[in-house]
Parts: C-alpha cells; structure tokens; sequence
C-alpha cells in the first residue's frame, strides 16, 4: 500500500510500504476513505521534534472496516467509521471518567496517512456513523477524528456555558473548530484571534463576533478592551507556543477558564502569576473519542459543517505538496484521498 514517510526536516515521501494486518485480537483493518494533515504533523515536518528514523505520518481517518479481530464484537466489517488518534477500550476508569486519551491501555494511532490502518482495540476506538453517507459528509467526519474533537475539549476544558464571551486564541483548524464548538455549547459572543483574512471569513461564518487581529500583550490588551477591562469568560488556547498560553492567560478575567489543546513546545507557567490571577486551566490530548458520536450526529444533522477548514484536498501521491502548503501557510488543512 502506499503511504507517507518522514525522513528527514521537509524531506516527507509517498512509499509502498506493506498493508497492515490484524495483530492482535481487538485490532480492526480500514480501508482509508480520507485523511489529512494536521497541525501537530507540522512540529515533526519542520524539525522542531526530532526523528530517530523514518516515520509515517498521520493520525486522522475516516474509513471502511476491511477486516477485524476475533475478540472484536460491535466493530463490523462493511462499516464506515471513524476513530480518535489514541486508541481505547472506552471501559477503564479513566475512559469511564470521560478521559479516553489516558485510558491504562492507550495506544497511539499512527500512520494514518495511508491506503490501509491498523486500529487497536476497535470496539473502543472506533465509531460505526449511521445510515448512506453521501460524499458531502465526507470532510467534516474525517474533521471530527481530530481537530473538530479538539476544539470541542478546548470549549468543554473552559467550561463554555450559555452567554458566555469566548476568545480563541490561534486560527488553524483547531482553532476553527473551537468557534464552532463555542457557538455551539451556547456562547454569547466569540472573540477569534486572527491576523489572516481567509481565516478570519471562515472564523465569522462558523459563529465568531469579533475578530482580534493583535497578537501578544497587544492582543490580551484589546480583548480586555472588548471586555470592559475585565477580560474572557473562557479563552481557548489553540497553539501550544510560550507566547500563545501568554496571551491566553492575560485575555482571561479572574475566575475565568482557559482550556488548552495546543501540543506545548517550551510552554512554561509562572505559579505566582497563576495563583493571583485566579484563572483555572485545564487541557490536555483532547479525549476525542468521548465526543465522536455526539459530534457525528451534529455534523449529520447538519448543524456543524467543520469540514471547510479544509481548503486543499489532494491525492496521497502529493501529499509533500498538502505539507508545503500548510507549513507556508497557504492553506489551513490539507486533506488527502488515498
């Protein structure tokens, strides 16, 4: 089968590699229908995370169960499914607490990017979506394995409730996502921090209010000024950068949330500045799986159509070109037909 490799910094290729198979008793085979590329494949294919070997990229799918293992019993072959990018068996107690990506027996799912996956503990990762899905449903499910599920933790982190006045700090699909997730859950006013047009018409369309074009402490200083000098609600941390959480912070009012999703890369919190701003954190590897079927039936229903960050769709064979274009920003998520 053929699927992406990361050799090197920028150095990503299609190989033919073998098709996976069914390893273990709970595993599931899927025929990939699509995959993407997300954000956090970014860190990799620029360097900033180092790569010991040659590694296959990808972690979001949407796919059709070719073939599955003999303890597996909900997951049927024939069926189209989506899944999280850790796999779970959704029965341990931190699964059951609604925490699956710390389930005691959590697995990364990898190399996604791919004609073919291999899906550990089946009945537990994956979800069967009901029903004759058309083409059009496609995108936006795929987006529900990852950056839709994302978003959503980052609402749900912050405690988002009806009324609410959120901030969004970051503007790739993630963030995105959290709009939808803060419109969604009831907020009164969105704040979508961003400094790019097309990000910022994608950001209105999916519910927010005002768009916050600064950055840093400028950018905390305009929110507070939106605010009335107080600050968010909740604010939704979407990027994973020292400046990023910064800025969420200092954009919160005193009681208020902030729930971060970015992967951290240097992130570092001052306990004192924390302790007298009276701000709650909370975030983490979104439990996506915990959401996948309210938000399948949301995107179903036709209420969400998270499926418009993807603004590249390209063949598998070019996928190099759908990492090019998101690490110069010409696009905002690539999406890959293998």
């Amino acid at each position: 089968m053929r699927q992406t490799v990361l050799h090197a910094p920028r150095d990503l290729r299609v190989e033919v590699r073998p098709r996976p198979v069914i390893q273990q008793p709970t595993d599931a085979v899927i025929r990939t229908v699509a995959t993407c590329v997300c954000g956090s494949d970014l860190w990799d294919y620029r360097g900033i995370n180092d790569i010991a070997e040659p590694t296959p990229g990808g972690h979001e799918y949407i796919g059709i169960v070719e073939e599955t293992g003999g303890d597996v019993t909900t997951i049927k072959p024939g069926q189209l499914v989506v899944g999280s990018f850790f796999a779970s068996d959704n029965t341990c107690p931190n699964c059951a607490n609604g925490y699956q990506t710390s389930c005691v027996h959590r697995e990364f799912v990898g190399g996604a990017q791919a004609e073919y996956v291999r899906v550990p503990l089946a009945d537990g990762t994956l979800v069967h979506v009901p029903g004759d899905v058309t083409e059009e449903y496609i995108p936006s499910l795929l987006a529900c394995s990852d950056v839709m599920g994302t978003g959503w933790y980052a609402a749900r982190a912050a405690e988002v409730k009806p009324g609410d006045t959120v901030a969004v700090v970051g503007d790739g699909a993630v963030g995105l996502c959290a709009v939808i997730a803060a419109k969604e859950l009831g907020a009164g006013r969105i704040i979508a921090m961003s400094r790019h047009e097309p990000r910022q018409n994608l950001a209105r369309e999916f519910g927010a209010t005002d768009i916050v074009a600064e950055r840093g402490e400028q950018g905390a200083a305009r929110i507070k000024e939106l605010t009335g000098g107080i600050g968010a609600d909740a604010v939704l941390e979407c990027v994973g950068t020292p400046d990023s959480l910064q800025q969420a912070l200092h954009s919160t009012r005193p009681g208020g949330n902030i729930g971060f999703v970015g992967v951290p890369h240097g992130v570092s919190v001052d306990g004192e500045e924390l302790f007298f701003s009276h701000v709650a954190l909370r975030g983490g590897p979104a439990p996506v799986r915990a959401y996948l079927p309210h938000l399948i039936q949301l995107v179903l229903d036709g209420r969400i159509n998270p499926g418009k960050v993807f603004d590249l769709e390209l063949p598998l064979e070019q996928a190099a070109e759908g990492y090019r274009a998101m690490d110069e920003r010409r696009a905002i998520k690539t999406l890959l037909r293998p």
